[in-house]
């Protein structure tokens, strides 16, 4: 019995494509993972999935743009408006050349920049930097106060700069993930780019002027939707799926996070910074800015659990067509369980790591767990971490049931590029040898047994469906005899 890879060389050499899940694979493996392998399927069923498809996201992408065209900030933005000094004092930069300890004058610099560079001053650090080792030849950002110039105390310590080692990180960030993911990579990585454009451009500005935070939130992230995602992963049907879950998990999310935010009586102000906006900004709804917040917070976890979604339910519909679409929805919610498993602490983890100092302080006054939990200051961030794993979790079902609902189950004959059959690891993709005029040729029908050849003894063990089964697996290669 010839094995597949036999069958489909004997086919010639363009009729066949044999793949251990490279990039190449015409039916790619089922990893949990973001394949991005060609999906190779019947040009009728393409053309339906785009239409359908189209017709949803072209409308979701005309009103992304009216509502930017329509929230846009109008006149002068406030941003930077407000001076960081006052008269007579300015910054100025300085490196660190000794650290004396001597009271008001714990570190001595060389200044960089302003009328006197090149001169050693001594500078004035608070305790709080001198708690840590303070690295001689450092950069540091110095404040210059003229009218303390005869008491001999007149720069102050104000932060390290650190443009230098952050952009020798970036530049790191950058290289590795070129490496490891190469041209998708770095279109990922201006993919959030442009994402982070279109919260410094769009969103902030709006915010700062006054426009309904909700409606940012919902048109900001729409945007960097389209933006991450289409970039990241490129145009095609197994992104545009995701993007459709996307879409569903972020007005899951809205809704929690609106129904939640008042239920719970969350005011917005349950950090230092909610304070500040709240005085600098009077006229903003401190919970809709919450809101705003809970909405944006969770798009990055959604977006990757979606595209998992939607590349396992097309990776396992070409790799057999034939499967129904049930079976494809089951298949590919066994790799969501594992994606929902994964992503259950990984929001709560992050919400942890940022915010230990404030637990800390939060945990030494003497309360119950209860009143501790239900602070402003946790509660906040515990509704936050809820509504975004709620809107996740249920995103994955949805973006398989999408995806699963577009693909068309075909038999086996109705395949005109050919024969999926998988063998161990591999997988081959068996096609008619093509005629002249570049259409397949007719297979040629198998040879009829003779009459009087008596019945295998093993077929006589099996059901009327196994003995058809057995045939049909003998006869693909993936039995042997």
């Amino acid at each position: 019995m010839s094995t597949p890879e036999q069958g489909a060389t004997a086919a010639g050499p363009s009729a066949a494509a044999v793949s251990q899940g490279g990039a190449d694979a015409t039916g790619p493996g089922h990893g949990h993972g973001h394949g991005h392998a060609p999906v190779h399927l019947p040009p009728g069923e393409v053309r339906r999935a785009r239409i359908l498809l189209a017709a949803i996201v072209v409308p979701l992408l005309l009103a992304t743009i009216a509502g930017m065209v329509a929230l846009w900030p109008k006149g002068e933005s406030i941003a930077g408006s407000i001076p960081m000094t006052a008269s007579g004092l300015s910054f100025e930069t300085a490196r660190i050349t000794d650290v004396p300890g001597t009271p008001g004058a714990e570190v001595t610099a060389e200044l960089l920049t302003g009328d006197g560079a090149g001169v050693e001053v001594p500078v004035s650090v608070g305790e709080d930097v001198l708690r840590e080792t303070v690295p001689v030849g450092a950069q540091i950002l110095v404040l210059f106060e003229a009218d303390r110039l005869d008491a001999g105390a007149s720069f102050t310590f104000i932060d390290y700069k650190r443009d230098v080692p952050l952009i020798w990180l970036a530049v790191a960030y950058v290289l590795l993930v070129a490496l490891v993911a190469r041209w998708r990579g770095l279109a990922a990585v201006v993919g959030l780019a442009a994402s982070l454009a279109v919260i410094g451009l769009f969103v902030l500005p709006a915010l700062m002027t006054g426009v309904s935070p909700l409606l940012v939130a919902l048109v900001g992230s729409s945007a960097m939707m389209f933006v991450s995602v289409y970039l990241a992963h490129g145009i095609s049907i197994r992104t545009t799926t995701a993007l459709l879950g996307t879409f569903v998990g972020l007005a899951v999310t809205t809704v929690l996070a609106i129904a939640s935010a008042a239920g719970a009586n969350l005011l917005g102000t349950g950090s230092e910074e909610g304070y500040q906006v709240m005085s600098t900004f009077p006229e903003i709804s401190m919970r809709a800015l919450l809101v705003c917040g809970f909405v944006i917070a969770g798009l990055g976890a959604l977006n990757d659990v979606t595209i998992t979604q939607a590349s396992a339910v097309w990776e396992l519909h070409a790799s057999d067509p034939t499967v129904p679409r049930r079976r494809v929805f089951l298949r590919a919610m066994r790799i969501g369980r594992d994606h929902i498993a994964s992503t259950v602490y990984t929001l709560a983890f992050a919400y942890v790591g940022t915010a230990l100092p404030m637990l800390m302080i939060a945990s030494i006054y003497d309360r119950s767990p209860t009143q501790l939990i239900t602070s402003a200051s946790i509660a906040e961030e515990l509704v936050r971490t809820l509504v975004s794993s709620i809107g996740l979790v249920l995103a994955i079902p949805v973006t398989t049931a999408i995806s699963a609902s577009l693909v068309r189950t075909s038999d086996r004959d109705e395949r005109g590029h050919g024969v999926v059959i998988a063998a161990g690891g591999a997988t081959a993709v068996v096609a008619a040898p093509a005629s002249g005029d570049g259409v397949p040729a007719a297979t040629p029908e198998p040879e009829a047994a003779p009459a009087h050849q008596p019945e295998a003894e093993g077929d006589r063990a099996h059901p009327p469906v196994q003995r058809r089964r057995d045939r049909r697996l003998r006869g693909s290669g993936t039995m042997e005899e």
